[in-house]
């Protein structure tokens, strides 16, 4: 009788062990479906330049997370060259205000500065594939409305005023800043620029954004931000350039509006004003 029982308990144990070895594995390190988690998991965390990092990985290829990933990705950089950008201007600020010490607050400027070039120039890369890949007439944003404030930290205004802070008030401000800037993307991918608690009740269901309304915020974040190579800051006139044409191509993919005819018209007037352009 005890062996028949010690058979039935390893027979259950058998069976156990069969069902969670049946069930479905995790995706493997390098996948699209592991760095797609990843980036959402990245997200979830406000750890921004992580999951942009994950989302680059998914777009290398052809997969069938990689359409969805593009449009996260392009709001993602350009919060990402917005937070660093407003980072970097208020570091240079600082390093006038603060003609004793200096220093600190101009290594931060080319810091700062050199993580929105690269911010920059990826969302230059991912939006020339959107206009190749991406025809849908709606944009499916396939991530949830991201933590923080569209406030400016209180920090940001210290740092300007030429306070040196600790490393660790530092990196706050920095994480701060990088949720500001992507969370402000969010609201004009959707729209809904001037307008968080908007933007905000869009993500209580499926959130798809008209394609000529995605690619209008688009257009306008490339324009802005090509400030960031200009004479007074990095002084990459090709860069500068090059970021001016992508908002024009992008502004040629939608139909032709008043805000656009505008919109293009300011872009050609700067491209004219570009050293050697």
């Amino acid at each position: 009788m005890r062996s028949q029982s010690l058979f039935a308990g390893a027979l259950l144990l058998a069976l156990a062990a069969t069902s969670c070895s049946t069930g479905p594995a995790p995706p493997k390190p390098g996948t699209p479906a592991f760095n797609w988690a990843a980036a959402k998991e990245n997200y979830r965390a406000s750890d921004f330049q992580k999951a942009d990092a994950n989302l680059v990985d998914v777009i290398r290829t052809d997969n069938e997370f990689a359409a969805r990933a593009r449009a996260w990705e392009l709001v993602i950089s350009a919060g990402l060259v917005q937070g660093f950008s407003q980072l970097a201007d208020s570091f240079e600020a600082g390093a006038r205000a603060n003609r004793a010490n200096p220093m600190p607050f101009h290594k931060q400027v080319t810091t700062m500065r050199s993580y929105a070039g690269a911010a920059a120039l990826q969302l230059v890369e991912t939006s020339r594939a959107f206009l190749e890949k991406d025809k849908d007439p709606n944009v499916l944003l396939a991530f949830e409305y991201p933590g923080g404030s569209a406030a400016e930290p209180g920090s940001l205004k210290r740092v300007a005023g030429g306070i040196v802070i600790q490393d660790a008030e530092r990196d706050s401000l920095q994480s701060a800043m990088l949720q500001r800037g992507v969370l402000l993307s969010v609201c004009r991918a959707v729209g809904s620029a001037d307008d968080p608690a908007k933007a905000l009740e869009k993500f209580k269901g499926e959130v798809l954004v008209p394609r000529d309304v995605f690619l209008f915020a688009l257009a306008k974040a490339l324009r802005e931000q090509s400030e960031l190579f200009g004479p007074n800051k990095v002084d990459q006139p090709t860069r500068q350039k090059l970021m001016f044409q992508q908002a024009l191509d992008v502004l040629h993919a939608i139909p032709e509006t008043q805000e656009t005819k505008a919109l293009i018209a300011k872009i050609q007037t700067s491209m004219k004003k570009i050293r050697g352009a």
